[in-house]
């Protein structure tokens, strides 16, 4: 009796203890594995304080990724993970920034950063999509990761074996690379013509700039792209509110993906700053544009013969801010880093 008792017993533990490793967490079923690096980087550029930044002094947040790879054209998949490190967002909080065209364009819209490893490659984010979207964070210098395995298949995924820089946003993952060491700040190099203020704010169409010195006008009448409507809370990181308002338009990167070869040299080092009659512009990597996960879209919207701020615009959807909209667009430049 005293041994059923006791058999009965350790029963009812093992199943407690099964049941009390049973959770709604999905990420958090696997080991995790330490990524070895360096924990310090360092930050250079267009910053009044450059210099090297004690990764370990910062908050450590977590990614879910599906990540996948060109391959010969083709998306392929690699794996689905949880990674866990230290954000751009916070690498880069204390680094005040020193602009080299503060005197023509004051805002920090027109902001990039390269990040280099190791073995020398470098990728490319816009300042726009590490501090101005509505979710932050999304941008981590990992140092830590799991496997998300299939319940039912129970299929593994390899693990990396060093620090990865990992961009939460792409669809395409060409811009996670291992072992970043450096950081470098710069404002896009272009000297536009304009002047804040100027009436009527309006261009009738644009044109698109190579980096080879080709341009070509976009002729809205063969747009085969679909509209989509965004209803929006505008808001502006100077001015506040701008009221409840409703964008109409085309994805930006449906209206100009024949103009650019969509490979993984692009993805990686490659950005577009659109740029107004007045001499406004922003910045975007060709990533965040061409090739994100959360079907939240820059789009191209055609006022009409509005005289302040026509024919076209951009609304930046994946913002926070309203600060990368941009109207009256006469040019988006195409630039590699």
């Amino acid at each position: 009796m005293k041994k059923m008792s006791l058999l009965v017993l350790c029963l009812f533990l093992s199943a407690l203890g099964c049941f009390a490793q049973e959770n709604n967490d999905f990420y958090d079923n696997t080991p995790v594995k330490a990524l070895p690096g360096a924990l310090k980087i360092e930050v250079v550029g267009e910053v009044a304080n450059p210099g090297f930044v004690n990764l370990k002094n910062l908050s450590r947040h977590s990614l879910i990724i599906r990540e996948a790879r060109l391959k010969k054209g083709e998306i392929t998949f690699v794996g689905s993970y949880r990674y866990d490190g230290y954000s751009l967002f916070d690498i880069l909080k204390e680094k005040i920034v020193a602009k080299k065209n503060q005197a023509e364009f004051r805002s920090i819209i027109d902001l990039m950063v390269a990040v280099e490893n190791q073995q020398g490659e470098k990728i490319i984010l816009s300042w726009g999509e590490i501090y101005y979207p509505s979710a932050l964070h999304r941008i981590l210098i990992a140092d830590r990761v799991a496997p998300i395995i299939p319940s039912e298949t129970k299929e593994n995924w390899p693990l990396p074996d060093a620090m990865k820089l990992v961009c939460g946003n792409d669809l395409v993952s060409e811009r996670n690379i291992s072992s970043p060491v450096r950081i470098t700040v710069f404002s896009a190099p272009l000297s536009l013509p304009g002047k804040k203020g100027q009436k009527p704010l309006f261009a009738t169409n644009f044109q698109v700039l190579r980096s080879d010195g080709t341009t070509a006008v976009v002729d809205p009448t063969g747009w085969q792209a679909v509209a989509r409507e965004y209803p929006a809370v505008f808001y502006g990181r100077g001015k506040g509110f701008h009221g409840i308002q409703h964008f109409n338009g085309r994805p930006l990167k449906d209206v100009l993906k024949s103009f650019f070869a969509m490979d993984s040299d692009t993805l990686q080092r490659s950005y577009l700053v659109a740029a107004s009659v007045d001499g406004y512009r922003v910045a975007m990597s060709c990533s965040e544009v061409f090739n994100r996960n959360d079907q939240t879209e820059f789009l191209l919207i055609d006022r009409g013969d509005d005289q302040d701020g026509g024919r076209f615009a951009i609304f930046p959807a994946p913002d926070f801010f309203s600060d990368r909209a941009v109207k009256a667009v006469n040019s988006v430049h195409f630039l590699t880093y």
